[in-house]
């Protein structure tokens, strides 16, 4: 871990701003926002006019001087001034003059696994931007394993797979660190957007956008494992004539067209394997892959990795917040690293 504990104690407030969703949590208070990463904007006049969950239902439904951006891709800030209003709208007045009263704010944000220095600034800037006099960078990977209670500080392997909305990483750990990781891009939007193509292709069917999961509606509970009913009832607009129409979408080709983009996280699980040390592995077998994240959820994706890799796979208690709750973890002190003095003698 670069940044130690005894730094990441001081610091008042964590931030994971994700692809999909902005989570911040405040020591004492807990999590205080659990958002989408959306803001609508009247590009006429530059006016925010709403962040979050009502920003997201306006997806695809707004008018030609109304936008919906996301300023956060990939775990990265790619906006840093509308990142920065986001978050002032998302904390809101009465928090925000909560945060202002510390007489010098400081903020832990986690980034991705190998995120560019360029990256990293922009991530700074953005929470400096919002009040933070200084800024503590931790490893998504770290923060996420700490969240699910992995034993992290321990001298044995924890195997973890973030499944982001953007992309999907994973490491294994022991003594606090990254052995070794991998960052595959591919998240649940490359899933999503499989199904999208899949229903394009065999059935000239167009999903409605971001509004609803198209995954969810496609599958229709069943996942990506075999079993449930064999076909499914889709409604959409059809591609030649723009009118609304209904299909009967077999499950199994829907399934097929999901594995595709999966193949590259299999493959990056099994480089991840190839490059560890072998005790490591050994321990692997037995404490297995840790899955969390959003699409961590998606029905059926813990028993593809087992039947691929032979390996126990678990998916944490609260996946898609663990990564701001490890944060707070290390914020509020209950996290012991192992110690390591140097002998004497």
């Amino acid at each position: 871990m670069t940044v130690s504990l005894e730094q990441l104690r001081r610091c008042h407030v964590a931030v994971d701003l994700g692809a999909a969703r902005t989570r911040v949590f405040v020591k004492g208070l807990g999590l205080v926002v659990d958002e989408p990463s959306c803001a609508a904007v009247n590009i006429r006049t530059g006016a925010l006019i709403a962040v979050g969950a009502f920003a997201e239902q306006m997806t695809g439904r707004t008018p030609d001087y109304i936008r919906v951006v996301r300023p956060v891709s990939g775990g990265t800030v790619v906006d840093i001034e509308m990142a920065q209003r986001m978050l002032r709208q998302l904390l809101g007045d009465k928090l925000r003059r909560q945060l202002r009263r510390k007489p010098r704010l400081r903020a832990a944000a986690s980034t991705p696994h190998d995120a560019d220095p360029l990256a990293q600034r922009a991530t700074v800037e953005t929470l400096v931007g919002i009040g933070a006099s200084r800024v503590e960078l931790v490893d998504t990977l770290i923060a996420a394993a700490v969240g699910c209670g992995l034993p992290v500080e321990q001298p044995e392997a924890s195997m973890i797979m973030v499944c982001g909305a953007a992309t999907t990483q994973i490491a294994v750990l022991s003594l606090g660190s990254i052995v070794a990781a991998e960052r595959i891009p591919v998240g649940g939007n490359a899933i999503d957007h499989a199904v999208i193509q899949h229903l394009r292709q065999a059935h000239e069917l167009m999903l409605p956008s971001q509004s609803v999961r198209p995954l969810q509606l496609a599958l229709s509970g069943t996942g990506i494992a075999a079993g449930g009913p064999a076909a499914t009832e889709i409604h959409g607009r059809d591609v030649a004539t723009g009118l609304a129409r209904s299909v009967l979408v077999d499950t199994a080709a829907v399934r097929r067209a999901i594995h595709t983009p999966l193949t590259s996280v299999l493959d990056g699980i099994g480089r991840i394997l190839r490059v560890c040390p072998p005790d490591l592995v050994a321990d692997l077998a037995d404490t297995g892959i840790m899955m969390v994240g959003g699409s961590a959820l998606l029905p059926g994706l813990d028993q593809m990795l087992r039947d691929s890799t032979g390996m126990p796979v678990r998916i944490a208690e609260r996946p898609d917040v663990c990564a701001v709750l490890g944060l707070g973890a290390m914020l509020e002190g209950q996290i012991e690293p192992m110690a390591l003095d140097p002998m004497t003698g």
